[in-house]
């Protein structure tokens, strides 16, 4: 179940941590990754040296998805050299912490360039091949903040749930093309991001988890490979949360 043999997969954002957990789940399924990059390309290299060490195919490449027309000409480039594009994750995301009050005009613009403009320009540019071959699989990567808020991250919240808009409409416009467009929300996850978080807060949060832990990259990954499947045919304009019960 869920092979993606004979898929070609692009995920933004995939050089580390959920990221690259994702690379490496859809390319240990089968496909043939695309890692996306905008500064880490020494990450990116070692997430497809990773992927080719345990059998798998990828490549690295590295364009910004909050340029438009430069994630369309390097979307339209992957799937010509591949003939063909199959799965979009829009992973890439950046988060700028701070109260609403605190927050300046030039970090909001980031938050949204990078988080909503970068997700819907990489969307447009990979349902463009998705059409002409009648079958496609988006996923968005969404958050918990998205759903219920969380003080101290109102810009960050604002570009999440925004995806959830976001999957919702795509879902309904592409339907008809065999296009199944879906989010996925994590909640607290061991990254490179969660690890700021002081101690003190860390455990405040956990108590409100009622599985008790926080959730590993691996356990996202499977949750994107799931709705990259065909075995989710059936499913589109769906958000699946992966917080341990912090969300119900």
């Amino acid at each position: 179940m869920f092979r993606l043999d004979g898929k070609v997969a692009l995920v933004t954002g995939g050089s580390r941590g959920i990221g690259r957990a994702i690379s490496e789940a859809l390319a240990g399924a089968g496909a043939f990754v695309v890692v996306n990059y905008v500064r880490g390309e020494e990450e990116a290299k070692k997430t497809v040296a990773a992927i080719e060490a345990a059998g798998g195919r990828a490549e690295a490449v590295g364009f910004d998805v909050a340029d438009m027309a430069a994630t369309e000409a390097a979307v339209a480039e992957i799937a010509k050299r591949h003939g063909r594009l199959d799965i979009l994750v829009a992973n890439a995301g950046i988060a700028i912490d701070g109260l609403l009050l605190r927050l300046k005009e030039e970090d909001i613009d980031r938050l949204f360039d990078v988080n909503v403009k970068g997700a819907l320009a990489s969307a447009k540019a990979a349902i463009k091949t998705m059409m002409r071959q009648k079958w496609g699989r988006v996923v968005f990567l969404s958050s918990i903040v998205g759903e219920m808020g969380n003080g101290g991250q109102t810009g960050y919240a604002a570009t999440k749930a925004a995806l959830v808009g976001i999957t919702k409409s795509i879902a309904r416009e592409y339907a008809s093309r065999g296009i199944t467009v879906n989010a996925v929300a994590p909640g607290f996850i061991d990254t490179d991001m969660t690890t700021q978080i002081p101690e003190a807060a860390k455990t405040e949060m956990l108590k409100a988890i009622p599985l008790g832990r926080t959730g590993r990259s691996e356990e996202v990954a499977a949750a994107v490979l799931f709705l990259a499947s065909e075995e989710s045919s059936y499913i589109t304009g769906e958000v699946l949360r992966v917080n341990g019960g912090m969300l119900m």
